[in-house]
């Protein structure tokens, strides 16, 4: 596998994210993915909101889905948002010019939109996009990319059914390969000041393109019910509030 950063201008204003990327993207060869930060997709299409209009707590609580209202000592707030455990709803400060950054309006639809571009744009057929964030591990310093929308491959590989070395079937098995792409980006693009927010991944064997936009079907199937999941009986042992983004909220 090979992973190139992209450098851009600083990205700071609303503008066109096709316009943005046909500068920063001289080529783009078949079976190649782009990983791009959410935080250029957002300011691109101008969801932010500045710092002096609102609390970053209102702000989150607006943006969640589910909330622990309780701090931790660094202050930050542990939410659900499109299914995801992660700080602040994925609102971000750093490198937004005054600005909080929240997710793009519509990840999977940006995903979409970006791949349709550059295929046309370089006349290609197989071609991956991945939107991507940091988020932080339980129990472990330090943060890693995640994929919050992905569009051109399949996101996961099911090893279900399949056998291991020795004979013994595989029961639950299946690798991530967008959440894996996305932590590889995302620690080439960098997290600070580097200002390489795309990168370009490419000798990629193990990814299966697909010539349509991922299924309602295949982007439910990323989900895990919550009582199926491993971590279950932490997540249902804490008092969770409904944030402004639960449609379930009363």
């Amino acid at each position: 596998m090979e992973i190139k950063s992209i450098e851009t201008k600083p990205i700071i204003e609303k503008q066109d994210i096709n316009q943005l990327l046909a500068t920063c993207l001289k080529n783009v060869k078949e079976n190649s993915i782009i990983a791009i930060t959410s935080k250029v997709i957002s300011i691109c299409e101008g969801n932010v909101v500045s710092q002096s209009s609102v609390s970053k707590d209102d702000l989150i609580y607006q943006e969640a889905d589910l909330i622990i209202p309780d701090k931790n000592k660094f202050g930050a707030i542990l939410t659900i948002k499109n299914n995801t455990l992660i700080p602040t709803a994925g609102i971000d400060e750093s490198n937004g010019n005054g600005d909080f950054i929240l997710w793009p309006k519509n990840p999977q639809k940006s995903a979409n939109q970006i791949r349709n571009f550059i295929r046309r744009k370089y006349g290609i057929d197989n071609l991956g996009v991945i939107i991507t964030d940091s988020k932080t591990t339980p129990l472990r310093w330090g943060t890693t990319g995640i994929a919050i929308a992905h569009s051109g491959f399949d996101a996961l590989n099911n090893y279900i059914g399949s056998q291991d070395i020795f004979g013994r079937e595989m029961i639950a098995t299946k690798a991530n390969v967008a959440d894996g792409l996305a932590s590889a980006a995302v620690l080439i693009m960098g997290e600070g000041g580097e200002q390489t927010p795309i990168a370009v991944i490419t000798e990629i064997p193990f990814v299966i393109f697909r010539k349509n936009n991922p299924t309602n079907k295949e982007i439910s199937g990323l989900k895990i019910e919550l009582k199926d999941d491993l971590y279950s009986k932490i997540l249902t042992s804490v008092r969770w509030e409904g944030g402004g983004n639960n449609s379930t909220k009363s």
